[in-house]
């Protein structure tokens, strides 16, 4: 069935915030599209910018990118 998303697969939520390998916090933005088989290609963006807080991060996002609850995956 080219060109329909899978269903059974649980989408990535466009926001990730985590830790970098300096222990800084760090938003990731994810970009879901599916090709014509119908599988995820995920493109990803690491902002440059480390934050404070989660609560900070998500703030960001908001302001930035139009995130809104529910869109956000920490690690």
């Amino acid at each position: 069935m080219g060109g329909i998303p899978d269903q059974t697969r649980t989408p990535m939520k466009p926001f990730l915030i985590a830790r970098d390998a300096e222990g800084r916090l760090r938003l990731t933005v994810r970009d879901t599209r599916y090709n014509g088989q119908g599988y995820p290609v995920v493109t990803t963006t690491t902002l440059e910018q480390a934050f404070e807080t989660p609560a900070s991060a998500r703030a960001h996002a908001k302001a930035h990118f139009g995130a809104e609850p529910g869109q956000f995956a920490t690690k």
